[in-house]
């Protein structure tokens, strides 16, 4: 079993940059696509990106394609998110989340995702 503990957070002017770490505990971390979630009060959950088992592939939302980037490192147990270029409407409390199927792609579906993050407040200022 995976546990995930994101951090990283934090309060950013609009431009900035911030970068998310997810370490995970657990044996299996290396064996399982990773991804990013966001919910901003009011508002549902929704996908912002993800990676591959392998981390051979990403996928990101539209709104955050072209300044997010996620990355992982397997023997660090850790998945990152970059994130450049700040917007206000960025603001929400992100989640890291492993998915449930071991060696499988990318997901934006967040009931494929099986083990979650307590998540992380990120507030961009105007």
């Amino acid at each position: 079993q995976v546990q995930l503990v994101e951090s990283g957070g934090g309060l950013v002017q609009a431009g900035g940059s911030l970068i998310l770490s997810c370490p995970a505990t657990g044996r299996t971390f290396r064996s399982y696509a990773m991804g990013w979630f966001r919910q901003a009060p009011g508002t549902e959950r929704e996908f912002v990106g993800a990676i591959s088992w392998s981390g051979g592939s990403t996928g990101y939302a539209d709104s955050v394609k072209g300044r997010f980037t996620i990355s992982r490192d397997n023997p660090k147990n850790t998945v990152y998110l970059q994130m450049d270029s700040l917007k206000p409407e960025d603001t929400a409390v992100y989640f890291c989340a492993a998915r449930g199927t071991s060696y499988s792609g990318t997901s934006s579906r967040d009931t494929e995702y099986n083990v979650w993050g307590q998540g992380t407040q990120v507030t961009v200022s105007s």
